[in-house]
């Protein structure tokens, strides 16, 4: 069967679509992983501290983060309306991130559910043995997140070949099996850590080379 020539303009309309595919893997901005990563650590950082040294807020911290999810959604529609080209990958990605993001809600419910559910069991144990460093079901909260953490991280830095964000995520879940062994205070610091690592700094490499293709 012959094969079909392409004319010059098919022809440059290709190669144009396999340079917008290769460049969109740094076409983001940068900016959804430094907000989340930032928010994440501070708030980490914020917790440790309450529980260390017996910080008082007048405020739950962690709304921090359901106050990001604002700005969230407003850099995501200015990222659509910004970006040209469409890589293949984008849906793909943008499911893997729904996913995560109802994970998290699915990991927080049960825990919620579960902790209520044993709260007065663990505290009839300590009435009984007059032990008080029985385990919180939450000293288990963080080990479960890190993990959900970790999955999307890794698959979006394989798929978009991005060593950092992937190593990032591996770190969320050496993160995960520590905190199951760790006190929650250290758990924590094992957060702000793997939001560091696995967000923020990525973020702030993707930023950069967003900003130098920008100028360029």
């Amino acid at each position: 069967m012959e094969e079909k020539q392409l004319t010059e303009q098919e022809s440059l309309q290709l190669i144009q679509q396999m340079i917008s595919r290769a460049k969109n893997d740094f076409v983001d901005t940068g900016i959804g992983p430094i907000l989340w990563g930032a928010v994440i650590t501070l708030c980490s950082l914020v917790q440790f501290c309450i529980i260390q040294f017996n910080w008082e807020l007048p405020f739950d911290i962690w709304l921090l983060a359901l106050i990001a999810i604002i700005p969230q959604i407003i850099l995501s529609v200015r990222e659509r309306r910004e970006r040209k080209a469409k890589g293949w990958d984008d849906d793909i990605m943008g499911y893997v991130w729904l996913c995560f993001g109802v994970g998290i809600f699915l990991v927080n419910f049960i825990n919620n559910v579960a902790a209520d559910t044993l709260h007065p069991v663990i505290n009839d144990y300590r009435e009984l043995t007059g032990k008080t460093d029985a385990p919180n079901f939450w000293t288990f909260g963080t080990s479960y997140l890190l993990f959900v953490y970790g999955y999307p991280t890794i698959v979006t830095g394989a798929a978009r070949k991005f060593r950092l964000m992937t190593i990032g995520g591996i770190v969320c879940w050496v993160s995960a099996l520590i905190s199951a062994f760790s006190e929650t205070k250290v758990d924590f610091l094992l957060m702000a850590l793997s939001a560091t690592l696995a967000w923020l700094i990525p973020g702030i490499v993707l930023r950069k080379k967003y900003l130098a293709g920008k100028n360029a």
